[in-house]
């Protein structure tokens, strides 16, 4: 364990001079280069904030209309079924829509219940199997322009519903 620590606290200045080293090797100008890529991120980060500002605000009016608690009132049903805990619902429900609000939503579950709580082990399994899909959309599909996302949607929908249900099993059947 020491080993991998100490490995860790090195890597990143271990990159650097790899990097470095590599540059003065092949002749390229370090320095210049990573002035230009940090102009094309601003530039990419530009053309995402419209599409951020757009989801950000989504989000914020579906959680303070209340439609977030009909949704998950109205499928108390089937999380029942499937042997989620009604603490986690939400979680579910925000994941693919943003990151960080269902990363503050773990924290509080865990707060809340404890980290070996059947809840905080189905909320860390599930933070850790889903993506953010509609961010993800946002982000990578708008800084390249894409317009036309096709069955991106349906397939990143598909595998989180796949990936909800994985959590609550594995859960269930590691945990009890």
């Amino acid at each position: 364990m020491d080993l991998i620590r100490h490995l860790s606290d090195y890597a990143v200045p271990a990159i650097f001079v790899v990097i470095l080293g590599v540059a003065v090797l092949k002749k390229v100008k370090a320095y210049d280069v990573f002035v230009e890529g940090a102009k094309d991120g601003i530039d990419t980060i530009i053309k995402i904030i419209p599409s951020l500002v757009g989801l950000l605000v989504a989000v914020g009016v579906f959680k303070a209309s209340g439609a977030m608690d009909s949704l998950i009132l109205l499928l108390r049903p089937i999380t029942d079924l499937l042997g989620m805990p009604p603490q986690v619902a939400p979680l579910a429900l925000l994941r693919p829509i943003s990151g960080s609000a269902s990363f503050a939503f773990v924290t509080e579950i865990i707060k809340s219940f404890g980290p070996d709580s059947y809840a905080g082990r189905v909320a860390a399994t599930m933070m850790g199997s889903t993506e953010t899909i509609f961010y993800t959309l946002a982000v990578y599909y708008g800084s390249v322009g894409i317009k036309n996302i096709r069955y991106t949607l349906i397939a990143a929908i598909m595998a989180d519903i796949i990936s909800v249900i994985a959590s609550v099993w594995a859960c269930q059947f590691i945990f009890g």
